[in-house]
């Protein structure tokens, strides 16, 4: 039985997977490197301890991830900062029927905690979570398991209890991992074959969840 549901936020609740593949591009070309898309699908929801290695593959030994990164933010930061963001459909309704339903809430996400406070502040869903748990706050971050096997403990429940939200290959290889029950929703690309062989489901947004849930609460 399902007992909690567990948010990755990036491009899952929130619209900023779009921003961030704007940014790194951009910050990429501003310090002489060709960043393309698929380098930044390539990244998505990944430890900077495996993408800095990832990204030189791609785009040689002399990418700065580091400084690359700083820049981003701060083209991110900016851009935030005069346009807002945006949440993901079905958002609202979703964290209603779990609170309506008694089910448990954290947040798995790469982003900082800072930040991450910050953007669901702004949005004003914050206090719907039991718990928030940033990739610093664990020694590994995704695609271990390591941000679930946390998420799920600060919330009092085994991973086999969770549903965890993603829509990146790697977050959802980190739930899988923690034995958790990974369920896509998909934003920038579809999961691929070996992604769709970790899923307990797939849906086509955070509405659609809804009703996964209430076919497992009926069974």
């Amino acid at each position: 039985m399902i007992k909690g549901v567990i948010f990755d936020m990036d491009g899952l609740m929130i619209d900023t997977e779009k921003l961030l593949m704007r940014f790194w591009i951009q910050s990429a070309d501003e310090y002489g490197f060709d960043m393309k898309k698929e380098h930044v699908l390539s990244i998505r929801s990944l430890a900077p301890e495996y993408a800095v290695e990832k990204l030189k593959g791609f785009l040689g030994d002399d990418f700065d991830y580091y400084k690359v990164k700083k820049r981003r933010i701060e083209l991110m930061n900016d851009y935030i900062s005069k346009n807002g963001i945006e949440k993901k459909y079905g958002l609202d309704e979703l964290l209603e029927y779990l609170d309506k339903h008694g089910i448990k809430k954290a947040v798995a996400t790469a982003t900082d905690i800072k930040r991450t406070e910050k953007y669901l502040t702004q949005l004003q869903i914050i206090g719907y979570f039991d718990k928030i748990v940033s990739a610093s706050m664990v020694e590994h971050g995704k695609p271990a398991p390591d941000i679930y096997l946390r998420a799920a403990s600060e919330i009092n429940l085994d991973p086999k209890e969770c549903m965890a939200l993603e829509d990146s290959p790697n977050g959802i290889c980190s739930a899988y991992r923690a034995g958790c029950n990974p369920v896509m929703v998909p934003d920038l690309s579809q999961p691929d074959e070996e992604t769709e062989k970790m899923l307990f489901a797939k849906a086509d947004n955070l509405l659609q969840v809804i009703n996964i849930l209430q076919k497992l609460i009926e069974n």
